[in-house]
């Protein structure tokens, strides 16, 4: 069966052929009208554009990368998903990688080494330094997620974020106002990412307005932000003495949260009434386990959304465009995990 061109989709939509090739580039001064009159003829074919010919004719293949440390990670998985579909709302295919939070891999990645094709790079690194990834970005196109890793340092690329400080001050502020006066904290990672940093700061800025003290012990370290760490560091907190144990506790993910959650269960405890918990991600896991987990949400579709733009923008100028950093919303889903009884999922 002969492939579906451009020609036959400008035939079944009554439109020029330069026309469907501006709707299918993304391109600007289209009407809606028409742009969903070409989709519809795009859709019902089956048309596919072929990246050889693209690539030739534009110098661009329409594909790009999302290069994120660990694909089992709930969080990112979900933020894959809301790439990939921001990504085909504006014609982009997206390669997904994993980094492991290898640095020589980012930075391999973030140069778009291994795929000759790739026309930009969307990286959520964990080690790679601003000083690594300042040349690269002006000469690829490259969008950074997560933590900026040295606040002080210059904008060295476009970066989508959200406040860590102030998604851990509230997430503790609202364990505070429960009148829960032992808080601890479990992430503060013995890599010293950026993210433990920037949510330990917010807890203690929490205490702080609190009146409470910070008390190391209720800060254990943790290798990883996962479940078995977040198990570990639970059991840990229970095997204190009774008077120094916590009465909460916020763990700077959600994944360290679901395990300390089966470390209270173990210990025969409940939840709020003897340990109240708090996490961060918005992942479905504490949405639906028992007891369901407060959160605090990052708006993953927008935090997709910026990237994504901030990336097809880059790729389709022909000018270079200052850097900028754009901060994503977060909100605080307060669960059964602090608030008890019964609370029923977000719809």
């Amino acid at each position: 069966m002969a492939a579906v061109t451009l020609k036959d989709v400008a035939e079944r939509a009554g439109v020029s052929i330069k026309t469907v090739s501006n709707v299918v580039r993304d391109a600007p001064r289209v009407s809606p009208a028409t742009r969903e009159r070409v989709m519809r003829a795009v859709h019902e074919l089956g048309y596919r554009p072929n990246p050889s010919a693209r690539r030739l004719r534009t110098g661009r293949s329409g594909l790009i990368a999302l290069a994120v440390p660990e694909l089992t990670t709930p969080y990112f998985a979900d933020l894959a998903h809301h790439v990939r579909t921001e990504a085909t709302a504006l014609g982009l295919t997206v390669l997904i990688e994993e980094t492991l939070g290898d640095p020589a891999e980012e930075l391999r990645l973030a140069t778009g080494v291994g795929a000759s094709l790739l026309d930009g790079v969307i990286l959520s690194p964990l080690h790679v330094t601003p000083a690594e990834l300042a040349p690269v970005a002006d000469e690829f196109p490259l969008v950074l997620l997560g933590e900026r890793s040295f606040e002080s340092e210059h904008v060295v690329a476009d970066h989508v974020l959200i406040d860590n400080v102030a998604a851990a001050r509230e997430a503790t502020a609202h364990l505070a106002g429960l009148g829960r006066t032992r808080i601890a904290a479990v992430g503060v990672d013995q890599k010293a990412s950026a993210t433990s940093r920037q949510r330990l700061e917010g807890f203690q800025q929490a205490l702080h307005a609190a009146g409470l003290p910070f008390d190391p012990r209720l800060a254990p370290r943790v290798k990883e932000f996962d479940r078995r760490n977040g198990l570990l560091a639970m059991r840990s907190l229970l095997e204190l003495p009774p008077a120094a144990r916590p009465d909460a506790v916020f763990c700077f993910s959600d994944m360290l949260a679901v395990g300390a959650r089966r470390a209270v269960h173990e210990a025969g405890l409940g939840m709020p009434g003897d340990i109240a918990l708090a996490g961060v991600d918005g992942s479905q896991e504490a949405l639906y386990g028992t007891p369901s987990l407060t959160t605090v949400v990052p708006d993953l579709t927008g935090i997709a959304s910026l990237a994504v733009k901030c990336l097809a923008a880059r790729i389709r100028s022909d000018s270079p465009l200052p850097f900028e950093v754009h901060v994503a919303p977060h909100w605080l889903q307060a669960r059964e995990s602090t608030l008890g009884g019964s609370v029923p999922p977000a719809p």
